[in-house]
């Protein structure tokens, strides 16, 4: 097996989730280490996501975002509907789900 491509480019079928050709032999990715997953899950797609004060895009762009571990401020704003805000704490290698509620 080669970590390259028949041209010579990445093969990421190679790599797999777990690095060198991992246990399932490459679908996707590893969490990067230190980090926690953070999904949001709503149904409006032209909202703003700010994190920690800063705009982090819409939720169409930042549906799943990798946050470093730790607490962090999070904002859903839309017009026409109540802002949401919430602090939150990622946790490292873990996936947290955040639901509006709009």
């Amino acid at each position: 097996m080669r970590p390259f491509g028949y041209y010579g480019f990445y093969d990421p079928w190679f790599w797999g989730p777990y690095g060198y050709g991992g246990p399932y032999g490459g679908y996707g990715y590893s969490m990067p280490a230190g980090m926690g997953k953070v999904k949001i899950q709503t149904q409006l797609k032209d909202a703003e996501v700010f994190i920690d004060g800063a705009y982090a895009g819409t939720t169409s762009q930042t549906k799943d975002m990798f946050l470093k571990s730790g607490a962090h401020d999070i904002e859903v704003r839309s017009a026409g509907h109540p802002k949401y805000a919430e602090r939150v704490y990622v946790l490292s290698g873990k996936t947290l789900k955040i639901s509006p509620g709009f």
